[in-house]
């Protein structure tokens, strides 16, 4: 529609809800409220399309979301309910007057009921492009009245995950719909899992938006999410619902993925066991003296695993070459000898531990720096100070599912 149509319309403007679910109680823990204008019974319009038109001019702008906000802190109030009120701010009109004119419409409603810290202001991250210093004193100066901040679609890869941890939030609303994007979903699956890391570090909770499938849910449950929201949970309306209303949905859904996590889980333990045994076995039956000529020896043992072996010290500088498997063949290079691995994520906690259990240990996926594929590396105790590497090919994992 047209701006002008809606602001001459503007008595046809009113809120819709939709409900965000917990993960802990299977319930509805709050609602996001979403502008709609009502043209008829059955012609009822969303009104996003409005608010992301940077032509609309700001007084439009506050006048139709003023409207807005008031009718759903009406409908909060009225409820006596005690939920979560997600209402989304542009952050720079915002800022225009310090947050003032939003803060006073909400401390008007504080004598009918309203608890400021179930108030949850959802600012859009894309959309700011303005000094950060200014928002975080902003959201700093609103965090003294209780009220809660979310930094809403976050997801892309342009995301700035210094600028979010600066504002730290309350909440990190992550959106989903990469994960329906077919093209470059490894680059977008590595930036939701960064997000997730991020949420934890600066103690947020994380909320994914936009599910529309089962597959979602399980990739939110799987990666921290707490709260969850979309169609496939509840489509916005213009009235609250009851809390248990996706509780059977939850609980069943759930009991899937828990199966299906303890089963990989138990398929990891397994391989991890069988790996171990057999490094065990060969370390007993061929003595170690000449490290390139034992990985040599031992390489027909794992060629239908592995593709790449070595050797570190416990301060991750490699003592033997690297066995590398190419075309079915094992080649040796050499020039890999004295390269310092210490600064890889994990590397001395995982030689750490392998030092005090006296066991080996499997990695979490993740992606080979040299190759691009998704593999996990297998790290042993052979010796007092020598760990031997196993990187695990990946069409190894993807011939037992359960492992990727």
């Amino acid at each position: 529609m047209d701006p002008l149509d809606i602001m001459t319309n503007i008595e046809r403007v009113i809120p819709h809800y939709q409900a965000i679910f917990s993960a802990d109680q299977q319930e509805v823990v709050g609602y996001e409220v979403l502008g709609r204008i009502k043209m008829d019974e059955k012609n009822i319009l969303s009104l996003g399309p409005f608010f992301r038109d940077n032509n609309v001019p700001d007084e439009y702008f506050l006048e139709v979301e003023k409207k807005i906000i008031h009718h759903a802190l009406k409908d909060y109030t009225s409820s006596k309910k005690s939920f979560l009120l997600f209402i989304n701010q542009n952050a720079r009109v915002l800022l225009d007057d310090q947050g003032e004119s939003m803060l006073e419409l909400l401390l008007s409603y504080v004598p009918k009921g309203l608890k400021l810290e179930n108030i949850v202001l959802e600012i859009d991250e894309h959309t700011y492009d303005g000094d950060v210093e200014h928002l975080q004193h902003l959201i700093n100066y609103y965090r003294t009245f209780g009220i809660q901040i979310a930094v809403s679609n976050i997801g892309e890869s342009g995301s700035d995950l210094d600028r979010i941890g600066r504002l730290s939030p309350n909440i990190l609303k992550v959106d989903l719909k990469v994960l329906r994007q077919s093209y470059e979903l490894s680059a977008h699956q590595d930036v939701l899992f960064s997000l997730a890391v991020l949420s934890r570090k600066i103690g947020a909770t994380l909320l994914y938006e936009n599910m529309e499938a089962s597959y979602q849910l399980q990739y939110a449950w799987r990666h921290g999410g707490r709260y969850y929201q979309g169609y496939y949970l509840h489509k916005p309306g213009p009235t609250f619902i009851q809390e248990d209303y996706a509780k059977a949905v939850l609980i069943d859904k759930f009991q899937q993925f828990i199966r299906y996590e303890k089963r990989k889980l138990e398929a990891i333990q397994q391989l991890t066991e069988m790996l171990q045994n057999k490094i065990q076995q060969l370390i007993g039956k061929k003595k170690i003296e000449d490290l390139d000529n034992w990985l040599r020896l031992i390489t027909k043992d794992f060629s239908d695993i592995s593709f790449r072996m070595y050797v570190c010290d416990e301060n991750g500088f490699q003592l033997s070459s690297n066995l590398v498997k190419k075309q079915g063949k094992w080649e040796v290079q050499s020039g890999y000898k004295q390269k310092n691995w210490s600064w890889r994520p994990y590397f001395l906690e995982y030689v750490m531990k392998m030092r005090a259990e006296k066991k080996g240990l499997l990695s979490d996926l993740y992606s080979d720096i040299e190759t691009g594929e998704t593999v996990r590396t297998f790290s042993y105790p052979i010796n007092t100070g020598q760990f031997i590497y196993i990187d695990l090919a990946y069409e190894y994992l993807y011939e037992n599912q359960d492992f990727l």
